[in-house]
């Protein structure tokens, strides 16, 4: 459910942002079903016969917990679980009130709506209508906050076989190695420049983490609270935080699904060129009559487009983080990133001078990452060593399966 406020607004509130257990973003249905839908054309028994924990949700008005329990005989579950924060433990701002779904339950509690977490189960007809499905959640409140880090949650995580939902983008990294140290199947949400932390990208360099099939190139849009619509209509127009759909405003996210499902999309080869092609027929003018300049601190050629790459180079390619939305473990394999500490350079430079469009910085701070030597400083933002160097973008190393042997 929950991606930071921060995600949409840079470097607005980014402190309480990352201090707040949950921030209120809310997945769409058609977002999950179709996520949903991938695994299961890839293999149709992905959920049956399985308990599926949703945590970190909002089970009264929670699209996961919605999909899943209206889809609860189609899947073939054999529980559903789902829980969600007390609200103590969320932002004050929302000024969130019992819904009547729980003040009409018998056992409603004035104290515990608000201190106490909640938790829904589903695993029989309780209607009677010979149907199981969100008319037969059961629910009562939990021991604590509904943290999932707490005895109780982890409790909950341990009986589950597969754990799916949009965990606080401000706690991605512990909610992330909550999920693998016990060794679940998992899909989740999270912002994409979560990529390259180093508590993400050895997952993904090892194969035993992926992309969702939802395109990288697809930015998710997410219900939020009248409060925050607010806020993000007054900072600015409609664009690179929010959209209004159908008279709604819609938080906009650079997100991405994180998962060790399977899904067809993954094992689709891309079609690429030779280098030679490459560089004759390119659509971008970066390749076309110019070929791929190698790193002057990295042991690769750059390679600034997925499509670009070359299909009979046998060394070592740098690649955009969106590589990720095409990669296929058959065709590549994964070496490193210059986001992680885990691929030194093969050159440091002890000093450096941030230059921009031409003109040397008093500040020299800055990330190189990969960089291309150049013959002169122009316009953009270079670095001076001795030489002119011009850093590029997060690249992921890659390099064609097979191409060392």
């Amino acid at each position: 459910m929950c991606l930071a406020y921060a995600c949409l607004v840079a470097n607005q509130n980014l402190g309480d942002a990352k201090k707040a257990k949950n921030d209120e973003f809310y997945t769409q249905f058609h977002d999950i079903e179709k996520e949903m839908n991938a695994y299961l054309e890839y293999d149709e028994n992905a959920f049956r016969g399985k308990t599926v924990l949703l945590p970190c949700d909002d089970p009264e008005w929670s699209n996961f917990t919605k999909y899943f329990a209206q889809n609860f005989e189609r899947l073939g579950l054999k529980k559903l679980i789902s829980t969600s924060y007390a609200p103590n433990s969320k932002p004050k701002e929302l000024n969130l009130q019992p819904t009547l779904f729980e003040i009409e339950s018998p056992q409603f509690d004035e104290v515990k709506t608000a201190s106490n977490g909640k938790i829904f189960t589903l695993t029989r007809d309780t209607t009677g209508d010979k149907v199981i499905n969100v008319d037969d959640l059961e629910w009562q409140y939990l021991e604590g906050d509904g943290d999932f880090r707490g005895a109780e949650v982890t409790a909950l995580r341990d009986e589950a076989d597969i754990i799916v939902t949009n965990p606080p983008f401000s706690l991605f990294r512990d909610f992330l190695l909550w999920i693998t140290e016990a060794g679940k199947e998992f899909s989740i949400i999270g912002n994409k420049n979560a990529i390259t932390y180093k508590e993400v990208f050895p997952l993904i360099k090892e194969n035993k983490m992926w992309l969702g099939s939802t395109p990288m190139s697809i930015d998710l849009l997410f219900r939020i609270p009248k409060a925050f619509a607010a806020e993000l209509v007054a900072k600015g127009g409609e664009g690179s935080a929010w959209r209004r759909i159908d008279g709604e405003v819609l938080g906009r996210a650079s997100a991405v699904w994180f998962t060790n499902m399977d899904h067809g999309k993954r094992h689709q080869p891309l079609p690429l060129m030779t280098e030679a092609d490459n560089i004759k027929f390119s659509k971008h003018k970066e390749i076309k009559g110019q070929g791929y300049p190698k790193y002057d601190n990295y042991d690769a050629i750059e390679v600034p487009f997925t499509d670009a790459i070359p299909s009979d180079y046998r060394g070592v390619m740098g690649v955009p983080i969106s590589f990720l939305g095409k990669y296929s473990p058959e065709q590549f394999e994964i070496l490193g990133s210059d986001a992680f500490d885990g691929t030194p350079p093969t050159k440091k430079y002890a000093n450096k001078k941030k230059v921009v469009n031409g003109v040397p910085m008093k500040s020299n701070t800055g990330t190189m990452g990969c960089v291309i030597r150049r013959d002169d400083f122009g316009p953009g933002t270079y670095f001076d060593v001795g030489y002119p160097v011009e850093a590029v973008y997060k690249r992921i190393f890659i390099r064609h399966k097979g191409a060392d042997k």
